[in-house]
């Protein structure tokens, strides 16, 4: 049940909107050009390139449409590890180029698309730990691996979705921009989509000028099965941060990027709002929003929630919980579910 929500703009707002406008022309009339060879820092490695790559493997969705948004779709050889459709702008573009592999790919799948380079969106893909491949494996074949900076802040040595040392922040996809825009030689179209998502940030919070009362809220991603607790997103990582922007508490208190926590737990925090994530993937059957939506309807317990009671359910793509260009549109859809709700106040329209 998607809803309709009301978009309100400030004068604030748009102030907002057009100083990042000032700073996108600005910044593209001055960007510089890479000097090769460049030697980039990521996930505690020094990375080299002695030209921009003509290949480019990505693994994770985000890394994928990051590329793209910088205009580099041609450069693209093969994609892996997808949640959804790309957005309509690069729809035809994606359709051109190879999946290695819907989900997770294998270490050969990419070799074999002879990449000069290969972007990854989680280290528990490629990493320490990674279940395609370490960085050694890749580094032997002199093929460099860039990892996204927002997971390259957890602790990913154990496998799995790592445990965050402190908050997300959003300048970590900032920084992940402008690392691939010096790397390709497109600084400019880099600087103009950083000073685009950060119109975007400041708008999405200026919506809101305050809340009636303490709102809290939970994030579910998925359950491997609807008997077992579901995974939901930690107190640090990009779905937290998306809550504190807009003053809301994650009820969750856990260091671990998506634990799994009980519904009775859930219920003793008696969260304001249930966030479902939505996704294409149908790994585990509550993959499915709406399979989460029955479910939260017709348990003995999860049906009691006055945010299930009162359908505080927005239904939110999952690729804004993980840290992404796509985490904005969390903070922009949680901004105006919150204003549709009742559950905060929208600024004053001029």
């Amino acid at each position: 049940m998607h809803a309709n929500f009301t978009s309100f703009t400030s004068k604030k707002t748009l102030l907002i909107i057009a100083g990042a406008t000032l700073l996108l022309n600005s910044s593209v009339a001055s960007a510089a050009k890479t000097e090769y060879p460049l030697t980039i820092k990521n996930c505690g490695r020094d990375i080299t390139f002695n030209q921009a790559p003509k290949r480019v493997a990505t693994v994770g969705q985000n890394s994928t449409e990051i590329l793209y948004s910088l205009g580099l779709a041609d450069r693209v050889v093969g994609t892996s590890l997808w949640f959804g459709p790309v957005p309509d702008a690069y729809k035809a573009a994606n359709e051109k180029v190879d999946v290695i592999a819907q989900n997770i790919p294998s270490f050969e799948g990419i070799i074999a698309k002879k990449p000069e380079l290969v972007a990854s969106q989680f280290e528990w893909q490629i990493g320490p730990a990674g279940t395609v491949a370490s960085y050694e494996q890749f580094s032997e074949l002199n093929v460099p691996v860039y990892t996204a900076p927002a997971d390259c802040a957890k602790d990913n040595e154990d496998g799995g979705d790592g445990v965050r040392k402190g908050m997300f922040d959003i300048a970590m996809v900032y920084q992940e921009v402008a690392d691939l825009a010096k790397i390709f030689d497109v600084q400019d179209k880099g600087d103009a989509l950083i000073a685009s998502l950060k119109a975007r940030e400041a708008a999405a919070i200026n919506k809101i000028s305050g809340m009636d009362k303490n709102v809290s809220a939970v994030f579910w991603f998925s359950s491997a099965d609807l008997q077992l607790d579901p995974y939901v997103a930690g107190k640090f990582g990009p779905a937290a941060w998306i809550a504190q922007k807009l003053g809301v508490k994650n009820v969750i208190d856990s260091a671990e990027e998506w634990p799994t926590v009980g519904w009775e737990t859930i219920a003793k925090a008696n969260p304001s709002v249930i966030v479902l994530g939505e996704m294409s993937r149908r790994r585990f059957p509550a993959d499915d929003w709406q399979v989460k939506m029955d479910y939260l309807k017709s348990d003995p317990v999860a049906k009691l929630l006055p945010a299930v009671k009162e359908n505080h359910l927005p239904v939110i793509d999952v690729q804004t919980m993980n840290a992404g260009i796509r985490t904005i549109d969390g903070l922009e859809k949680l901004a105006d579910a919150l204003v549709e709700y009742g559950l905060a106040h929208p600024q004053a329209s001029h």
